[in-house]
């Protein structure tokens, strides 16, 4: 492999306090407890965040309360001149919030600063445009904001799930209570004082950190109208359990185990790649990762070959070096599940294969793997991994692949690799997926909606559709 220099970016460009409080009524408050958020690629302690209790949460949920009053009655285009402030602002600070959501998370930098960040402004540009809109959205002639919401972000992408939720609840005239990951709480707190610099007004946006009882404080709190929440499908369905019968409006983005189909007819360098972007970009923490890789058999031994040979050039390291293709492990609770699970695609005897690369000794790591020799049995076909995990099964027909890409209880996405569109359009009809990409994989837009079936959650974000959820 082409050996590069290295090409660190600087952590210069953020500066990181040594701890945060909590973003209630415009303003930082310190919580009575605190824990750690630390780097995963050195395990090195970034900051101390406060851990939000029952009464934050009461307080924030009250600040919203007020600042609802006078949020909703202002007119849609005064929202959207605080929304495109934001995305303004976003753009400027760029590079400093990609150095710091790298740290925190541990994706390459590259992908922070080449897809997470352009989209999370494209999220607030795209929703301030429809905050002068909403009668025109297909909703209803004069739809009404709900009130406050709750909303609680992953760790996988915590600036982007931020924006996802928060610009449409914004433009249609809401104001939120946001309960960031545990191990990912820096990117919402510096999007805290971007709402400050932007001048929104105290209390339509408030921060909230913690672990997972806070977020249950909040999304079990009388004084939320509507929950949204991005995660696992087992927190998803005890939030559901929580709001049924509350009146409170919920809409849930949850797990995946899409389905990558390549037919015997696709451009087999496109779909390598394709296959590559779909499972081990961000390590495979992506809900709609393309994890299982259906491969019609009559090509699978070309195709392995060459995807084996791709996998070769992938360089694993430090998250900041522009040169790095797959970072950290975002936590040890999360390296230790995906080492359990690859453990158990061995002793179900599945044939495990990674390229040869030398692991940093520090953090949390792990190689790109594929298995070959997977059948619908092996939980690791069937169960959400997480992580930079291949599972290979082949098929002969479309009815086949078919049928075993929507034998699973996700769906999320999926991807379809083929020259013939009517082919694409034909099996895309048939698949139990939200999203479903042809000859490409993991894009995304603002305009377009996001959203699963069955275990993988309900309701949509993004586009037109993201506005449903925040109107009445």
């Amino acid at each position: 492999m082409f050996e590069y220099a290295p090409a660190p970016e600087s952590r210069s460009v953020v500066a990181i306090a040594p701890s945060y409080g909590l973003f209630i009524d415009g303003e930082f408050a310190p919580g009575k407890d605190t824990f750690k958020t630390i780097n995963p690629a050195t395990e090195e302690v970034l900051a101390e965040v406060a851990l939000g209790s029952p009464e934050d949460v009461d307080r924030a949920v009250a600040a919203a309360r007020r600042a609802f009053e006078t949020w909703s009655a202002l007119p849609g285009a005064e929202r959207a001149k605080y929304l495109f402030r934001i995305a303004r602002i976003i753009q400027e600070r760029s590079r400093e919030l990609a150095v710091l959501e790298s740290l925190d998370n541990g994706k390459p930098i590259k992908e922070t600063r080449d897809v997470d960040l352009p989209l999370v402004a494209a999220h607030f540009f795209y929703y301030a445009g429809w905050a002068d809109k909403l009668p025109y959205a297909g909703f209803g002639p004069a739809p009404k904001p709900l009130g406050v919401a709750g909303q609680v972000i992953p760790w996988n992408f915590p600036l982007l799930m931020l924006s996802w939720k928060i610009a449409p609840a914004l433009a249609a005239g809401n104001t939120v209570v946001l309960k960031p990951a545990e191990t990912t709480p820096l990117s919402a707190l510096f999007f805290a004082d971007v709402c400050r610099q932007a001048g929104l007004p105290p209390g339509v946006v408030n921060i909230v950190t913690g672990a997972g009882d806070t977020g249950r404080y909040l999304v079990e709190h009388p004084g939320i109208d509507k929950v949204a929440f991005t995660g696992s499908t087992e927190v998803g369905r005890q939030i559901a359990r929580s709001v049924a019968g509350t009146g409170k409006r919920l809409t849930l983005e949850l797990g995946g185990k899409a389905a990558n189909i390549v037919f015997d007819d696709a451009p087999i360098d496109q779909a390598v790649e394709g296959i590559v972007n779909g499972i081990f970009f961000n390590q495979g923490h992506v809900c709609c990762a393309g994890s299982r890789l259906l491969v019609q058999e009559s090509i699978a031994d070309e195709l392995l070959d060459s995807l084996k040979r791709r996998m070769a050039t992938l360089r694993v390291g430090d998250p900041l070096d522009k040169n790095t293709d797959i970072g950290a492990i975002n936590s040890a609770a999360q390296l230790a599940r995906i080492t359990e699970l690859s453990e158990i695609g061995t002793e179900e005897g599945a044939e495990r294969w990674s390229p040869e690369c030398s692991l940093p000794d520090r953090g949390f790591w792990f190689a790109p793997t594929i298995f070959t020799g997977v059948t619908q049995a092996h939980r690791i076909a069937r169960e959400e991994i997480f992580g930079p995990v291949l599972s290979v099964l082949s098929f002969r027909t479309p009815d086949e692949a078919i049928e075993k890409a929507n034998n699973t209880p996700y769906g999320l996405s999926a991807g379809i690799w083929s020259e013939k569109g009517s082919r694409i359009l034909a099996v895309a009809d048939k698949l139990r997926a939200g999203v479903v990409w042809a000859n490409t994989f993991n894009k995304f837009d603002p305009t377009s909606p996001f959203g699963g079936y069955k275990e993988s959650g309900y309701g949509r974000e993004g586009g037109r559709h993201g506005l449903e959820a925040y109107l009445a």
